[in-house]
């Protein structure tokens, strides 16, 4: 009773007139391209890491596709967190690179790849994927000089694998130190509402495979879909051009 004879005293009233008024000369810009683009559409990224190199490498921006996977808790900034489930929602496909927060550190977006549904069993052996105990596909590449992707000089080197998952989906690896901390793991059965993600740069990713600090992660969580490229800087600064596009 208290709330309701607040709102009915002068005062109040003149701030709720206050308040439509705001509200009314924010529609154009609540409406307007930008903010739809950006709120609903599509939300532009930078890549701050190299776990998904070589697709996604250090000054890399992209968009994430917001509407891909529906929207949630975290597609919008400042969203309360009683929200759950999300409206319009579609599953994540093998091979996707997705946006996401993890149960861990929900203030933090992350960008990985998926390799693992709801029901899944996934494992790493040798550093090779394996995927309900059949291993996933992968022909090996020309190695290249990876610098700091591999957390060591201009020199260092990174074995490059095709990795093909049963859907199709075709995307490079890096590995670069054999018998690595994370290339030989436990079976992981991905549990109903979750995915399972990897960093294309196996052996410098946290990513699923460490379930103290990151672990499965649930659909409600999910950002975006990455489709593309739209920017990107080298390591001195410079335009990348033959980097704009669309990724995989």
């Amino acid at each position: 009773m208290t709330t309701l004879e607040q709102t009915i005293r002068p005062a109040e009233r003149s701030s709720e007139w206050k308040a439509i008024v705001v509200l009314i000369l924010l529609i154009p810009v609540l409406w307007s391209p930008p903010f739809v683009v950006r709120f609903f559409l599509y939300q532009p990224f930078n890549i701050p890491s190299g776990s998904m190199t070589p697709t996604l490498v250090v000054g890399d921006y992209v968009f994430a596709a917001k509407y891909a996977y529906g929207y949630g808790r975290y597609s919008f900034p400042f969203a309360p967190s009683w929200i759950s489930g999300r409206i319009l929602a579609a599953d994540p496909e093998y091979g996707d690179i997705v946006v996401f927060r993890t149960p861990k550190d929900t203030s933090v977006d992350y960008v990985k790849r998926v390799v693992g549904l709801p029901g899944d069993r996934v494992q790493m052996r040798g550093g090779q994927l394996f995927l309900n105990d059949k291993p996933v596909t992968r022909v090996a590449l020309k190695e290249v000089f990876a610098g700091a992707a591999c957390g060591g000089d201009d020199e260092a080197k990174a074995k490059r694998w095709r990795e093909t998952l049963p859907s199709g989906a075709s995307y490079v690896t890096y590995d670069c130190v054999d018998n690595g901390f994370l290339d030989n793991t436990s079976v992981y059965t991905v549990p109903p509402g979750h995915f399972f993600v990897l960093g294309d740069n196996r052996d410098n990713s946290t990513d699923s495979r460490m379930m103290s600090a990151f672990g499965f992660v649930p659909m409600d969580n999910l950002v975006g879909k990455v489709t593309r490229i739209f920017w990107s800087l080298d390591e001195n600064g410079d335009p990348h051009m033959e980097r704009l596009g669309k990724v995989g």
